[in-house]
Order: C-alpha cells, then structure tokens, then sequence
C-alpha cells in the first residue's frame, strides 16, 4: 500500500478556482453518499473503487493511503486496491458491470471534474438515473479530497524530509490557507445552489 511520501513530485495541481467550483457540489454529493449507505442502492465496494479510480488519475498520495485503507476495511484485498491506484487502473479486477462507471470516474478526474455530458449520459443509460447521480457524487466528492490533500501530501512530505522536487513551502502554506479560507463560503454558495433549485452538476457539452 502507497505511503503519503511516496510520491516525489506533482502528478496533477489545481487553481484556486478549479478548487471552489469542485467544492461548491460537495455538500450535496456528500449528502446523496449518506443516503446511499442507508438505501445500498449502489455496493460501498463499488462507490470505493470508483473513488480509488478518481484518486489515482489525480495523484493525491494522502488520499490514496487513506482510502486504500478504508477499503481494507471493507474487505478489499491489497491487490485489488494496489491494482486501482496503479497506472493500471484497476485492471483485472474491474468487473464487466462496473466497466463504464470506471471509465467515467477517471474521466471526470482527467476533466478536473468538467465531464463531457455525453460520458454521463452513457452511465444513466447504463445504470439508471438513481444509481448514475451516486457515481457522480462519488466523483465529485472525490475530486474535493483530491483537491485538498494534493498540497497536504506535499507539505507533510516535505516535514518528512522529502520536498516535492516541483513544489515550495509558499505553494503549499498558500493553498492550504487559501481552502481553509474559502471552504465555509463554497459549501455555503453550494447550500444555496440547492435552495433556489440548480442541479448539482456540470457538463462539457461538447462532443470531441
């Protein structure tokens, strides 16, 4: 299992602003994951490997130690999670019914969580509406860990003794500070976003 100082450089960075449009979809997201442990309309196995797909595209070495133990946890084998947060990406051990939503997870990591609407309208087709809005609020969740934890990962490196070859000091305190700033009033711009109605959702609606 990947250790937080295993990494030694970036492999993604986010803006600012990349960092609070993601954020402004995690109270709803995180609100649709609580729901969907009571109802276990999708497996937590599956919820977990998509988020293990996301964490792999977005490298965020705190995340994937913290998540590969969660799903420990829940009782996946080492390999199988060695295997999702690899460049393999799941590999085998992706089963033929999780296929598309393994694809689009890692798509909308690929896409800093900006998907193309037609690779989200393939996963409702494939797995209904319900079931759909699950995958993309595991997604989105996700990609807000990833978001946070990519420069917590550096900087808990770099006590380690271990600097990001690509990073500094002024980077990391700066974004860390910058997100504990914002997260309040993004989650409050997203609490809002659901009073007046708007969808909790964003779609590239172009078709390359």
């Amino acid at each position: 299992m990947k250790t937080i100082s295993s990494r030694i450089t970036y492999k993604r960075k986010f803006s600012l602003r990349e960092m609070y449009g993601a954020t402004v979809f995690a109270p709803r997201a995180m609100s649709k994951l609580i729901g969907n442990k009571k109802s276990k309309l999708v497996d937590q196995n599956f919820v977990k490997r998509i988020q293990l797909a996301v964490t792999e595209v977005n490298g965020c070495a705190i995340c994937s130690y913290g998540h590969a133990k969660m799903a420990l946890r829940q009782g996946m084998g080492n390999e199988e999670i060695n295997s999702f947060l690899s460049e393999d990406g799941g590999g085998e051990f992706i089963k033929p019914e999780e296929a598309k939503a393994i694809l689009f997870a890692q798509h909308f990591a690929e896409s800093k969580g900006f998907p193309k609407k037609y690779a989200y309208d393939s996963i409702v087709k494939e797995y209904g509406k319900e079931k759909a809005q699950i995958i993309l609020s595991a997604s989105q969740m996700m990609i807000v860990g990833n978001m946070y934890g990519i420069p917590l990962s550096a900087f808990i490196s770099r006590l380690k003794g271990q600097p990001y070859k690509d990073s500094s000091l002024v980077y990391e305190i700066g974004t860390l500070i910058a997100e504990i700033l914002f997260l309040p009033i993004a989650i409050v711009h997203g609490f809002i976003r659901g009073l007046i109605g708007l969808p909790n959702e964003r779609f590239d609606n172009g078709t390359d």
